[in-house]
C-alpha cells in the first residue's frame, strides 16, 4: 500500500529581527497547510540569520571592537532554546531540566511558539536556527512534531570555514535519527547541515539508521550542491530535502552592511561596504567594485571576468553603471580568451559591484527535492525568494531501492568495515 506524504523546501531569507522571521516562518507554515503539506524545511541557520559576508573584524592573531559589536548583534539575534552548552539531550527534551526561579520555561520561548505553530497548522517543522547557550553560538536544526513538540534538536558537529569563528561544534551524539508518525506513514529524518554533507563518515552514521528522509538545510548555493543531493539520495535510498536562502545585498542587516537610511555623505552613520563586511568611513574617491560576470571552463572551475567600463561610466556619467570621481584607475589588461569555455545554465550572469539598490545576489538558493532513485523532483531553485517547492512522495519507494544497494546492510559488508561514533547508537531506531 502506497506510504504517501507531501513534503516541502522553503526557500525563505531571514528578515530584518528574529521575531519577523519567527512570524515569517508561521505564514510560510500556514501557506503549507493550506496546500497540504505534511513536512516542511526551513534552511539552515534561518532563525537567527547566517551572517554571509561578515568577517567579524577577525584575523590570525588579532580581532577589532567593531568586529565585537558585530558579534554582540548576531548573539541577540540568536535564539535561546533553554539547552545547555554542553547539551542536556533527553533532560532538554523531557523540560526535566531546573527552570528559572522567576519564569516557567527556560529559554526565550522561541520552543514554545514553534511548537504552537506546528500544533496549530498540524504541518511537522523542521528549521534551521542560530542557538544561544551560555556565551556560545551552535548552528543546529530543531524537529517539532505536530502532536508531540520537539522530538530532538542536534547542533552542526563541523562548521566550515569562517563559520568557526563565531559558532562552537556540536556534539555527535545529537545525530540521532528522529522517527515521527504521519498520516499513518513511519518516517525516520535526520539531518546533515550544509557542508557535513560532505562528510562521507557523518553520512554514513545517518545512514545505518535506515533514514528515510534527509533533511539538508544549507547556505551552498553552488550548482554542484544539486549534485551532491542526487548522490545523498541514490547512496542512502531516502528522500532528500534541501533548503537554502535567497538573499540579495540590500538585505543583509546594517551591522554587517554598515549602510543605514541615512544618506548624508558628512554623516558618520552613513558608511559603506568593502563588500566582505568592513565598514569603511565614506571619503571622497571611494570606488566600488567592478561590475563582472562567471563562466564555467568545460571542467566546472568558476573564473570571474571584470567587465571593461567605457570612459563615459569613468568620468562619473551618471548614466553609467559606476560613477568614480577620483582618478580614473589603470588600463586593464585584456581578457584572455579560454578555449571551449562555457557557461553553465543555472551560473547566471552576476552583478559583482556593490550597487546603490543592494540588487547583487549574495546566495542564489538552489533549494531541491531528490528521490530515492537521485531524480530531482523538484528544482534547484534559483535567484527566487519566499519560494515553496512541494513534492507528493510514497515513502515505499525507499524500500523499493534497497533491492540492490543498502549502503548500512546488505551492501555494506560489515564483516570487514566498522563505524563506531562516541555517544551514539547507529541501530535503526525502534
Amino acid at each position: 500500500m502506497p506510504q504517501m506524504l507531501k513534503i516541502a523546501t522553503a526557500q525563505s531569507r531571514t528578515l530584518d529581527t528574529t521575531a519577523d522571521t519567527l512570524r515569517a516562518l508561521e505564514r510560510t507554515t500556514k501557506e503549507a497547510k493550506r496546500k497540504d503539506v505534511d513536512v516542511i524545511l526551513f534552511p539552515e541557520a534561518y532563525l537567527g540569520g547566517y551572517p554571509r559576508s561578515c568577517t567579524f573584524g577577525s584575523a590570525v592573531g588579532g580581532r577589532s571592537d567593531a568586529g565585537r559589536d558585530q558579534f554582540l548583534n548576531y548573539f541577540h539575534a540568536a535564539v535561546d532554546l533553554g539547552d545547555t552548552p554542553q547539551g542536556a539531550g533527553d533532560e532538554w527534551l523531557a523540560r526535566t531540566l531546573p527552570l528559572p526561579r522567576e519564569g516557567k520555561i527556560r529559554g526565550d520561548g522561541t520552543r514554545e511558539e514553534l511548537e504552537r505553530i506546528a500544533r496549530e497548522t498540524g504541518v511537522f517543522i523542521v528549521t534551521g536556527l542560530v542557538e544561544k547557550s551560555g556565551g556560545t553560538l551552535y548552528c543546529g536544526v530543531v524537529y517539532v512534531d505536530p502532536r508531540l513538540g520537539v522530538l530532538g534538536k542536534r547542533r552542526k558537529v563541523m562548521p566550515t570555514g569562517s563559520e568557526r569563528v563565531v559558532w562552537g561544534q556540536g556534539k555527535a551524539d545529537t545525530l540521532k535519527a528522529v522517527v515521527a508518525h504521519i498520516k499513518g506513514v513511519r518516517v525516520v529524518m535526520a539531518s546533515a547541515i550544509c557542508w557535513e554533507n560532505y562528510m562521507p563518515l557523518l553520512r554514513y552514521s545517518l545512514y545505518s539508521q535506515n533514514v528515510n528522509l534527509w533533511l539538508a538545510p544549507t547556505a551552498d548555493a553552488r550548482p554542484t550542491w544539486e549534485a551532491l543531493m542526487r548522490t545523498v539520495g541514490m547512496e542512502g535510498r531516502c528522500f532528500v530535502v534541501s533548503a537554502n536562502q535567497c538573499v540579495k545585498r540590500k538585505h543583509l542587516p546594517t551591522w554587517i552592511s554598515g549602510t543605514t537610511e541615512s544618506k548624508d555623505e558628512n554623516d558618520p552613520a552613513s558608511a559603506q561596504t568593502n563588500g566582505v563586511g568592513h565598514v569603511e568611513p565614506h571619503a571622497p574617491g571611494l570606488r566600488t567594485r567592478r561590475r563582472s560576470t562567471i563562466t564555467l571552463t568545460e571542467h566546472n572551475n568558476e573564473i570571474c571576468w571584470p567587465i571593461a567600463e567605457d570612459k563615459a561610466t569613468e568620468s562619473g556619467d551618471p548614466n553609467g553603471t559606476s560613477a568614480i570621481e577620483d582618478e580614473p584607475a589603470p588600463k586593464q589588461p585584456p581578457v584572455p580568451s579560454i578555449p571551449k569555455a562555457k557557461t553553465h545554465p543555472q551560473a547566471t550572469t552576476l552583478s559583482a559591484q556593490t550597487s546603490s539598490d543592494g540588487e547583487e545576489f549574495l546566495c542564489r538558493g538552489g533549494s531541491c527535492i531528490i528521490s530515492p532513485m537521485g531524480e530531482t523532483l523538484a528544482g534547484p531553485c534559483w535567484e527566487k525568494e519566499d519560494e515553496l517547492l512541494i513534492v507528493d512522495v510514497d515513502f515505499e519507494d525507499c524500500e523499493r531501492g534497497r533491492l540492490d544497494l543498502d549502503v548500512a546492510g546488505s551492501y555494506s559488508r560489515m564483516d570487514s568495515f566498522h563505524l563506531t561514533v562516541d555517544g551514539l547508537d547507529l541501530n535503526p531506531p525502534p
